[in-house]
């Protein structure tokens, strides 16, 4: 007997019913049983290569996609580009990212989408002026700036063309693109004041630029729970409570290359090391990778309560599928290399885990000035789901107070194991600092690491054209440009015994 239709239009009801409520395991189940009934359903392969992109599973959500597309999915230049932030955000494959790009443009040459995204992909890869002749096409098509993508091309632009004075037409521009419509969406909005505020502080207009940072935040964390200090102090206790010392031996047998974790706040510098670590010849960087993360949500959950049953079988399991899918990442680009590296900078939180599933595990901490790291992480637009603390001073003081109480702890647990490394203290003495680095990592001088700029590989985090220039102190000491506006941080940091001695 032939299946009937209804049970697949009744899967696939109930398929998009849970897609909108965020059950994406159960989603895709649906959509593989309606599709089983209806294999040509192109919408179906569309919906079911989202869900799979949720749950981390790549290369089934890439064939979802390219199904979509050969069963003629309506506004393919969607499928096309959905595949290309899956090969350009988690596999690193940036080529052919920017083959599904042109293919959407191929399709629909005014696809703002399709050319904001190509634009962040040159950006990543260092092609300034490909970038800007990206973000320039968006604002030449009819709906100019009127669109989402028109604005977010404004900002951009404003990063990679700064005002010269505070006269520029650029600058008004940008000013009129922030101030747009009332009811623009608070995340864009928030896009376009960040951008007004590194404006500002780039011309030294600094009282400005600190007012269009706390709108910025304002904005990007209405709606959003608010920061709950004695829920942080609680995650803190309990990672404190469940870790303990590495193990002597490993879980999984001694192959190379290694995996290097680099961790510390965010905005501290991490893209930085990873980025001179990256031009030693025996060192692979593997970017942000998401892996400890999933491990946490999903194996290991509830998390950290779970570390008390994790035995040697299951830290051998959970290693062994780290290290095949960091391996599969790289593409090929870890043969014949000591260490890849896995910088995360919230990984600080999992420095327990690590020490479990790799007790040899080598791990950088990159620190820097307190009242520099408040305020970069202050300037930059992050998600405030994942980042709660990120939209006021005081929150930020209270998560670095919670975040140097554990590093504390995992430099007791773990001494020897942990490398602090000093962003100020390289800026001011790069080679001192630099050698100190590699002989904690056991690798011998490559004076090619302090050419790190000169690299043309991909940067996938806010610090793509920082670490993109010769070094230079301009963001060594820039709170001092805003010593009023955060004096209060400072007092605060002072008092949780966080804050150097003679600032």
């Amino acid at each position: 007997m032939s299946p009937h239709p209804n049970d697949a239009r009744t899967s696939l009801a109930r398929a998009d019913g849970l897609l909108q409520a965020g059950r994406w395991r159960d989603a895709a189940n649906l959509y593989r049983e309606a599709l089983a009934l209806q294999p040509a359903h192109a919408t179906a392969w569309f919906n079911l290569g989202f869900a799979l992109r949720r749950l981390g599973l790549f290369e089934e959500a890439l064939e979802a996609y390219g199904q979509s597309l050969r069963h003629g999915i309506d506004a393919a230049q969607e499928a096309h580009l959905n595949r290309a932030a899956i090969y350009a955000d988690h596999q690193r494959r940036d080529d052919l990212a920017e083959t599904e790009l042109q293919a959407a443009l191929a399709l629909a040459p005014d696809y703002a989408p399709a050319w904001l995204n190509l634009g962040n992909l040159h950006e990543e890869r260092g092609k300034r002026q490909h970038a800007i002749d990206c973000y320039r096409r968006i604002l030449s098509l009819p709906a100019g700036l009127a669109g989402p993508s028109g604005l977010e091309a404004v900002a951009r632009l404003s990063q990679l063309e700064p005002p010269v004075d505070v006269h520029d037409p650029a600058l008004a521009r940008l000013r009129k693109a922030a101030f747009a419509a009332a009811d623009m969406d608070d995340g864009l909005r928030a896009t376009l004041l960040f951008a007004l505020g590194r404006a500002y502080d780039s011309l030294g207009s600094h009282a400005e630029a600190f007012a269009a940072f706390t709108r910025a935040n304002d904005h990007a964390h209405r709606g959003h729970p608010p920061y709950d200090p004695a829920r942080a102090e609680h995650r803190t206790q309990a990672l404190i409570a469940t870790a303990r010392t590495a193990d002597t031996g490993d879980a999984a047998p001694d192959t190379w290359p290694e995996p290097l974790f680099i961790c510390g706040m965010f905005r501290s510098g991490s893209t930085l090391v990873e980025q001179v670590l990256a031009a030693h010849p025996a060192v692979a960087p593997g970017g942000e990778l998401d892996l400890l993360p999933r491990i946490v949500a999903g194996p290991l959950a509830p998390f950290p309560g779970s570390l008390a049953s994790l035995d040697a079988a299951r830290c051998e399991a959970l290693s062994g599928h780290y290290r095949a899918t960091m391996l599969g990442r790289l593409s090929g680009n870890g043969a014949g290399k000591r260490y890849a590296t896995d910088k995360r900078p919230d990984n600080y939180l999992l420095i327990g885990l690590i020490k479990r599933l790799f007790p040899r595990a080598k791990i950088i901490h990159s620190v820097r000035h307190p009242l520099d790291n408040a305020l970069s992480v202050f300037m930059q637009h992050l998600n405030p789901r994942a980042f709660d603390y990120a939209g006021s001073l005081a929150a930020i003081g209270h998560h670095q107070g919670q975040y140097r109480r554990l590093m504390a702890h995992w430099h007791s647990l773990y001494p020897g194991q942990i490398h602090d490394f000093d962003y100020d203290a390289f800026v001011a003495s790069p080679e001192e600092t630099l050698r100190a680095l590699l002989d904690f990592l056991g690798l011998p001088w490559h004076a090619g690491c302090l050419q790190f700029h000169r690299l043309g590989n991909t940067v996938k985090t806010a610090s793509y054209w920082q670490v993109r220039q010769p070094l230079y102190a301009d963001a060594s000491g820039r709170w001092r440009h805003y010593r009023v506006q955060l004096a209060p941080l400072a007092a605060q940091l002072a008092e949780q015994g966080t804050m150097p001695r003679g600032d």
